[in-house]
């Protein structure tokens, strides 16, 4: 078959592009040059064709086509993540974290107190004990609560 050269306007309208594209397009061999500005028709189209069936099987076309496939994949998940933390926290399933903090906080105040308290309560119910003692039973509640990280009040 005698091929048909055709300039970049023609096969642009062709393969419904602007001419700009069809040049990018015959740098990255999408399209065939014959010579400054010229194409052939029937082997370009056929080529672009090809390539666009490529991409769209997803059969290891251009690597935008992977990357494209990948990044939305990506944001289904990060969608589907965000709709059930959403529907979570609105079942009351989620607190926020500053509020578990501040809860855990303020458990840990009173945890911290009550043990510090234990020396004078133990004192009050056992008069026998001495002032050493006692220093020492404060000591040792002292220690555990530095050893388990919550006597920094």
């Amino acid at each position: 078959m005698n091929e048909i050269e055709v300039s970049a306007k023609d096969l642009a309208k062709v393969i419904g592009v602007k001419d700009r594209t069809v040049r990018e397009f015959a740098d990255r061999g999408l399209v065939i040059r014959t010579s400054r500005g010229r194409y052939r028709l029937i082997e370009s189209v056929r080529t672009y064709c090809d390539h666009i069936r490529t991409t769209a099987s997803g059969r290891g076309g251009e690597d935008e086509a992977k990357t494209l496939t990948s990044e939305r994949t990506r944001l289904a998940r990060e969608q589907a993540d965000q709709t059930a933390l959403k529907n979570a926290a609105l079942r009351r399933e989620l607190v926020p974290a500053a509020e578990v903090e501040r809860e855990w906080s303020e458990v840990l105040r009173r945890v911290r107190s009550g043990c510090v308290a234990i020396p004078s309560r133990i004192r009050q119910s056992m008069a026998h004990l001495t002032a050493h003692d006692v220093q020492v039973i404060d000591a040792e509640v002292r220690t555990v609560l530095t050893e388990i990280g919550i006597d920094d009040q």
